[in-house]
């Protein structure tokens, strides 16, 4: 699994994601996706960005981990903004209780991510690749 390019493709589209909703808002003239735009950026895009830098200029040697880490960073990118979407506008009239645990588990899958993401960078040895 190459960690720093499948972050990267993700950032790419969280970036698509980010700057469709900030046009939408502008063109609408209503910032009702702001939150929602606002975390699509910042996590989506920036954070997986920085995350397959990383990547790509330590190459971690934990392949477990960083598997792990790269999965729920994916999932919880994903998760928490259409959690969020779906809890603040509700587009296809779920109950609520659906709504907050899509949020709720998609912000959890990131905050494992993370976590994993501090274990990865305390138990590398800092060294960088030679590319």
């Amino acid at each position: 699994m190459n960690h720093a390019k499948i972050l990267l493709i993700f950032s790419a589209i969280f970036g698509i994601i980010g700057v469709g909703l900030g046009a939408h808002m502008s063109g609408a003239g209503s910032y009702a996706f702001r939150p929602i735009h606002a975390h699509v950026s910042l996590v989506g895009w920036l954070t997986l960005f920085a995350w397959s830098m990383y990547y790509k200029v330590y190459q971690p040697k934990r392949k477990t981990l960083s598997n792990w880490q790269t999965i729920t960073g994916v999932v919880g990118a994903i998760g928490l903004t259409m959690g969020m979407w779906f809890y603040n506008m509700n587009p296809f009239g779920l109950p609520d209780g659906v709504t907050l645990a899509f949020y709720i588990a998609g912000g959890m899958a990131l905050v494992v991510a993370f976590l994993l993401f501090l274990l990865l960078v305390i138990l590398e040895d800092g060294k960088k690749s030679k590319a």
